[in-house]
């Protein structure tokens, strides 16, 4: 009898190593390989009641109708693309306009005041002290124009890369948009098709996941939208606390820039301290460490609360998903992995699967 159970917990492994598995090659090789179709299937979704919507009160042929719609979201898309692109190469032209003002109102006093500063410092240590740092200092320089050669190189080979890249970004945009097209026209038959090859119970299951992660997304864009919220108003307060200027808007940036995994508030706080360090002004810097070590905190401490307790995990559970996938998938990890692990519950909960007791 234990040995029947330990064989049926052998092969219940198993099975779902194997879909564990096939769920990680598919994302991980054959959804960027698909990623047109599945893009463009994802645009004739959301366009479905618009499309049916238009069909019955105009009277239209269903796939004309398919066509407008599809060329409507299509021209909205391209029109705000162009005019953030028109956008962005106005502010690009303007910063690089003003870098020479930049450079000699900011730029120069602040590398002057850093030298004096070093200077007055070296002043007063030790000679033999004095020639290790002038020894480090030399090394440091030679590090910093290797570092900038390799730079150049990597730049080079970035821009070699995009270049390369543009012939095939172009392919899978006309993919996508040819896919969207037919897919819209064809969404109910297409459904019904791949519908059709499950038994109704891979049916049911279907549905279950649709219906679950359709409103899992939304709320989990609610969930760091409120996050975001707190780190903004944080922010704000801090830095206006400390006397920083236009503190509202630089809290703005950071906690947009603050829903990158990887970098987050220190990509900005931590540089901003250190350079507020070096050019002598102490106490400020302090206060900005001080700051961001008090939102990491906090945000440690309210984001499982409030992805966990969106999507019904616990804490640890949502903080060791969001790092695990984060580490498998990047972004997309960061979200997906809670999502996938909510509706394994929520499937389980509903006795739908069963695989946790």
């Amino acid at each position: 009898m234990q040995i029947e159970k330990y064989r049926k917990f052998l092969i219940t492994f198993a099975y779902f190593a194997v879909l564990a598995l096939l769920a990680f090659v598919i994302l991980r090789y054959a959804l960027p390989m698909l990623s047109p179709f599945v893009i463009g299937f994802v645009i004739a979704y959301a366009l479905r009641r618009p499309i049916r919507f238009l069909h019955r009160r105009l009277s239209i042929p269903h796939k004309l109708a398919a066509i407008v719609m599809v060329l409507l979201c299509y021209g909205i898309l391209g029109l705000l693309l162009a005019l953030l692109g028109i956008r962005a190469v106005s502010w690009i032209t303007s910063f690089v306009s003003t870098l020479p003002w930049l450079y000699q109102n900011y730029a120069m006093p602040f590398f002057t005041e850093v030298m004096a500063n070093l200077e007055q410092l070296f002043r007063n240590l030790d000679p033999n002290v004095l020639a290790t740092l002038n020894s480090i200092s030399t090394q440091a320089l030679q590090s910093v124009g290797e570092a900038l050669s390799k730079l150049s190189v990597t730049v080079v080979g970035m821009a070699s890369g995009v270049a390369s890249a543009l012939p095939s970004f172009f392919i899978k945009l006309v993919l996508t948009i040819i896919s969207s097209f037919f897919i819209a026209m064809d969404y109910d038959k297409l459904r019904d098709f791949c519908l059709r090859q499950f038994h109704d119970k891979a049916k049911l299951l279907i549905f279950e996941i649709k219906q679950y992660i359709a409103g899992t997304l939304w709320v989990c864009i609610r969930s760091y939208a409120i996050i975001m919220s707190i780190t903004f108003v944080e922010l704000s307060i801090g830095l206006t606390v400390i006397g920083i200027r236009q503190a509202i808007l630089i809290a703005l940036v950071i906690a947009v820039f603050d829903i990158l995994p990887v970098l987050g508030t220190g990509g900005i706080m931590i540089p901003w301290a250190v350079l507020t360090a070096i050019q002598g002004n102490y106490p400020l810097a302090i206060k900005l460490l001080v700051l961001y070590v008090a939102i990491t905190v906090i945000r440690n401490i309210i984001e499982p609360k409030i992805v966990g307790g969106q999507l019904g995990l616990h804490p640890v559970v949502t903080l060791a998903s969001m790092f695990v996938g984060v580490q498998l998938f990047g972004v997309i990890g960061l979200f997906g992995f809670p999502i996938l692990l909510s509706l394994l519950c929520y499937l389980n909960d509903h006795g739908v699967i069963h695989i946790i007791k």
